[in-house]
């Protein structure tokens, strides 16, 4: 059974709610009816019901079983614009402008409803940039206790190569972080691992990835990559790591064998951290259309409650994937 497939499965088991805010993507609504139909989860949509009832129509899509819900009549709305301003209060925050937000801006609706537990999670994205759904997710559910930051991993399922590699590696951080710095790139490394664990269901081997080698070259980008490990090392983090492994060290174990002897991870690692966002979004980009890879994804990390972010390229079944798994998430 693929990884997706066992996801699915998981999340029928669970029956979250999970929060669609943008409800007037066609894709969105596909997404919904399938997600309905399979189990995956209540699918909680945001908007004027009979719009949506009425888009629906014309696409051909039955919206029965999901929810629909109106923020200017909904019933907690008084509640919502009260916590956004306490949220907010030493940035000035009005309750006026508190409740324009929550009626015009879907995702910061969406991301109070999980901040209320009115839903588990929230799936967004597909016709919103990273940085507006980062944004809400941030000011209103805000990260984990501990964690500082906030970042991202895919779920790279291979359909070539399984014997080699395995059938899933977690690729991060690919969508947020720009340039981490060694403290981030820990916290990448240990968000990911309880990823791995989590929703993946295996043991994690960390790699935090360069162009170097246990010292094969200096570069003080480098250093950030051996800093992130001394890092992971005090933190005493139980998991297998390893820092400054290149590609090739971290994956093929006649490699990594023989250019980190006695390593737990090289040769061997299914969580790959990359130095920069650039390595880690053409690297992921480039396994899913050269390899035939699916790249699931990707999931944010570091908040205290699971939202997750599109790729605004998705496809409907994309939407109710990522659900799916955000459903585990939530537990």
């Amino acid at each position: 059974m693929s990884f997706i497939s066992e996801v699915r499965e998981k999340a029928k088991s669970l029956n979250n709610r999970i929060v669609l805010p943008e409800s007037t993507d066609e894709r969105v609504l596909k997404a919904t009816e399938e997600i309905v139909k399979e189990k995956l989860a209540v699918p909680v949509l945001i908007g004027n019901v009979e719009e949506l009832t009425k888009q629906a129509q014309e696409l051909g899509v039955s919206l029965e079983g999901a929810e629909i819900i109106d923020p200017i009549n909904f019933s907690k709305l008084d509640e919502y614009v009260a916590k956004l301003v306490e949220l907010r209060a030493k940035k000035g925050m009005t309750e006026e402008q508190a409740r324009e937000i929550l009626t015009s801006d879907v995702n910061f609706f969406g991301a109070m409803m999980v901040k209320f537990g009115d839903a588990a999670g929230m799936v967004s994205g597909s016709d919103s940039p990273t940085a507006n759904v980062l944004k809400a997710a941030l000011q209103v559910v805000g990260t984990k206790p501990g964690m500082k930051t906030v970042s991202s991993v895919f779920l790279m399922e291979l359909n070539d190569k399984i014997e080699e590699y395995g059938q899933l590696l977690l690729f991060g951080d690919c969508a947020v972080i720009p340039e981490p710095t060694s403290e981030q790139l820990a916290d990448i490394a240990d968000s990911a691992a309880d990823t791995a664990r989590s929703v993946a269901g295996i043991e994690p081997k960390v790699a935090l990835m360069s162009f170097s080698t246990k010292g094969s070259a200096r570069h003080d980008s480098v250093n950030v990559v051996i800093e992130a490990g001394k890092l992971l090392t005090e933190r005493k983090v139980d998991f297998d790591f390893e820092a400054e492994l290149q590609a090739d060290a971290a994956i093929v174990e006649a490699v990594g064998a023989k250019k980190a002897p006695g390593s737990k991870v090289a040769g061997n690692a299914n969580v790959l951290i990359f130095p920069n966002l650039a390595a880690g979004n053409i690297g992921y980009k480039l396994v899913q259309r050269l390899a035939g890879a699916e790249a699931h994804g990707p999931l944010l990390q570091g908040l205290a409650a699971p939202i997750n972010d599109l790729s605004r390229g998705c496809s409907a079944s994309d939407i109710a994937n990522l659900t799916a798994i955000t459903a585990v998430q939530a537990g």
